[in-house]
């Protein structure tokens, strides 16, 4: 079986807020000198394709990205974790596509994966946009299945692919027919696992494939633009009253009564 999972290098989530800056045009973040990773929801996927790899000794994983040279630290950092394969779709000196985009060049990237891929994971949302989109306009491009909001794989005793997902009420186990798509989510039994410092230093021997956007084939001209960006203002007042207890509890009550019909 052949996995690929989809990668997608960000500003990472876990960086001071007070780092945030927008770029002089308004319609996205500055990201030079800033921290960047893997999204929460790559990750996950990532970690369930490297579960289904130490299932079973067929399994093969390509980790796929689209980005600029940053984004081979993405794929690196799957590369440490014993990924088969890393291929990274060249966007300089593009700007970052928009998520329909995206789901195009990696739709048409996936098209040309020698041997085919048997199933595609990819983060139910990124972490920067949280869009949602790529997963399904994925599945629709390619003319595949998809499973959404996986949060488990594994096969059942027939060797079938088995896929666990959130439903309103509990889970659903399901055994997709073979290519598929699949959607991931967040549980605690898909946290990313760490790499091993000697698998670090291997790493960064090991072949990062490139491919240019341009050799997709794929209209470069963005479905989508941004039409500003900011950061929220954020406001507070405190007021402290004063007076015996019973006053300050009787005006507070009244002030909270005003509020919530106002």
């Amino acid at each position: 079986m052949h996995v690929a999972v989809c990668l997608k290098h960000i500003l990472d989530p876990e960086m001071p807020p007070a780092s945030f800056r927008i770029r002089e045009d308004g319609r996205a973040p500055r990201e030079e000198g800033l921290p960047r990773a893997i999204g929460p929801f790559d990750q996950n996927a990532l970690e369930i394709a490297l579960q289904l790899k130490d299932a079973r000794e067929d399994v093969r994983v390509t980790a796929l990205s689209l980005g600029p040279a940053a984004a081979q630290e993405a794929l690196r950092k799957a590369l440490s974790l014993n990924v088969d394969r890393a291929l990274r779709v060249d966007l300089d000196p593009l700007p970052g596509p928009d998520s329909l985009l995206s789901a195009r060049l990696l739709a048409e990237a996936l098209k040309r994966l020698d041997p085919p891929a048997d199933l595609v994971l990819v983060g139910r949302q990124s972490g920067d946009w949280d869009q949602g989109v790529v997963g399904p306009a994925l599945a629709e491009l390619l003319g595949w299945p998809l499973v959404g909001l996986a949060f488990a794989a594994g096969f059942d005793e027939a060797g079938r692919l088995v896929l666990t997902r959130q439903v309103e009420d509990g889970v659903e186990r399901v055994r997709p027919g073979l290519p598929a798509v699949a959607t991931v989510t967040n549980h605690e039994s898909n946290v990313l696992r760490l790499p091993k410092l000697k698998d670090v230093v291997a790493a960064h021997r090991k072949p990062v494939e490139t491919i240019l956007a341009a050799e997709l084939g794929v209209g470069l001209e963005p479905t989508l633009s941004v039409a500003g960006l900011a950061v929220p203002e954020r406001g507070g007042r405190c007021e402290f009253l004063e007076g015996e207890p019973a006053e300050v509890a009787k005006e507070l009550a009244e002030r909270l009564r005003r509020w919530l019909s106002a």
